[in-house]
């Protein structure tokens, strides 16, 4: 049985850090908790802070850590090729660069072969925009509310959440689709005498507010920023049918759920059955190293005329990281892993629900991709968003050595994800650190 960690004082080098991330940094740029740690080591699922305090972390970078922190073979891989060179820019072919991509045609769904690297899942989800509207020749796109697709200009036009939009869309041609959010119908339904209501008002959605033909339509399989909504079982198969019906091809964005995340499959929407067009990954493809990746099957792939260059992308660092941590993925059947290891963790967090039925309104996910919605009074009907017990649970953890993520537009989400490399007995400590974390923050 766990017990409180004792914090070790903040040092001199914690007061400074925080200090100068003030005076230096956008004050825009969030940080977690209200004292927040300075990380300086990790290995494996553990990381330590200035002060000496040692975390179980079940975040992972924010599901970017795929193989846990510092991973001696991914680090082989990444001095060996420093050891030969860093950068060339994309004008010069490098041997990782093209193993990485063979690797990934390999393991891809369908016909998804030629690829285009960038440095970030922003620019994936770019990439693949202007992708459809090439190949298509139309210009809408349809996005999903609650959908997170990055921080540029375009991406935060397809970002449904104004918490991370800093202002009005500036892309027209972006039109934004209902949820499939199960637990907050917003068409206040019930799954499954719903009939997937929320992918059939697509069709609706595009004959009242397009030209009638679309490029395409990005989605995650699961909406990680939006707090891991998790789609019900023939919700993409309808929505998809309905965009190719009006011309639109299917933009799959694997950036949160790649990599064996969801558990069985090395791609989320692989549970779904249905083939992408073009496919995103960022995140956990390079153990935490910068890596973008947009997919497309060859005609989709010719479709781009222009001269184009990515001066960071496909960095021969990153793609050796890649390469290393994608092998270990494979050999280790870290997808099977994922599946096991998720069903350890969901149950444990559906038992948290039972203790604690008035607060836990929602469990969902798949695989090492977990969420638990708080709100103010299940039982009772009340759904109301409890983003103040959601705060004091997230310190009480933090207080105890776990570190989680929060999500949804409420923020009364946490999002669980541990790397793929998890075990037994480290699902059993973070589930036992929440449940005394819930129990010291009042929930019931």
């Amino acid at each position: 049985m766990s017990t409180t960690k004792t914090q070790a004082p903040t040092s001199a080098t914690t007061r400074s850090v925080r200090e100068k991330h003030k005076e230096y940094l956008f004050p825009a740029t969030i940080q977690y908790y209200q004292e927040p740690i300075v990380l300086t080591e990790g290995k494996g699922l553990r990381i330590r802070d200035a002060d000496g305090n040692e975390y179980l972390d079940f975040f992972g970078g924010i599901l970017t850590v795929s193989i846990g922190h510092a991973d001696d073979r991914v680090n082989a891989a990444i001095v060996a090729q420093l050891d030969r060179f860093a950068h060339v820019s994309t004008l010069y072919p490098t041997i990782p660069v093209v193993e990485l991509a063979e690797r990934l045609a390999r393991l891809s769904p369908g016909n998804l072969k030629q690829m285009y690297f960038t440095a970030s899942g922003t620019e994936a989800d770019e990439t693949a925009v202007m992708m459809a509207q090439l190949a298509t020749g139309n210009t809408e796109i349809v996005a999903l509310r609650h959908g997170y697709s990055g921080r540029s200009m375009l991406a935060q036009s397809l970002t449904a959440h104004s918490t991370w939009r800093a202002l009005p869309t500036q892309v027209a041609a972006v039109k934004h689709a209902v949820s499939p959010y199960c637990y907050r119908c917003p068409l206040h339904l019930t799954y499954p005498s719903c009939g997937i209501a929320c992918a059939k008002d697509i069709e609706e959605l595009i004959r009242t507010t397009t030209t009638g033909r679309i490029a395409g339509f990005l989605a995650e399989p699961i909406q990680g920023v939006g707090g891991f909504i998790t789609p019900p079982p023939e919700y993409f198969e309808i929505a998809v049918g309905i965009v190719k019906k009006y011309g639109g091809l299917f933009l799959c964005d694997e950036v949160q759920t790649g990599f064996g995340r969801t558990g069985g499959t090395m791609w989320g929407i692989e549970h779904w059955g249905v083939q992408p067009d073009v496919m995103t990954m960022a995140k956990g493809v390079a153990n935490g190293l910068p890596l973008g990746v947009t997919i497309a099957t060859p005609e989709i792939a010719a479709s781009l005329k222009a001269l184009t260059i990515s001066t960071f992308g496909g960095n021969p660092v990153s793609c050796a990281a890649a390469n290393a941590t994608i092998r270990i993925i494979e050999e280790e059947d870290l997808p099977g892993n994922a599946e096991k290891m998720g069903r350890l963790l969901r149950a444990g967090l559906e038992e948290l629900q039972r203790r604690f039925p008035r607060s836990i309104g929602d469990v969902r996910g798949m695989g090492l991709m977990q969420a638990v919605e708080l709100v103010e009074d299940e039982t009772a009907g009340n759904r109301t968003p409890d983003r103040a017990l959601t705060g004091r649970v997230f310190e009480e953890a933090k207080k105890r050595g776990l570190l989680i993520g929060k999500g949804g537009l409420e923020g009364n989400s946490f999002r669980i994800a541990p790397a793929l490399t998890v075990g037994k007995a480290e699902i059993d400590e973070a589930l036992e650190i929440l449940r005394e974390s819930f129990e010291a923050a009042g929930a019931r």
